[in-house]
């Protein structure tokens, strides 16, 4: 990422998100990593929250328990 890189302020729906401030990434509520917004596949609705990956999202939903098989 450049040096001006800029976090942008999103709201997330079940379809996509919408841009409420510019930039081009968000961090990941779990990690801290920066997430490029053309590489954001995983958030929270409910929270509000990007995720850097499946496995994150699925930490912070089931509150770090490992899913039922």
């Amino acid at each position: 990422m450049s040096s001006n890189a800029r976090q942008a302020r999103l709201h997330y729906g079940p379809n996509g998100f919408r841009m409420l401030a510019q930039g081009d990434h968000v961090l990941c509520a779990r990690s801290g990593v920066r997430i490029p917004l053309e590489e954001l596949r995983y958030w929270s609705v409910d929270r509000q929250e990007a995720y850097a990956s499946c496995a994150l999202a699925v930490e912070a939903i089931t509150g770090g328990r490992p899913a039922a098989s």
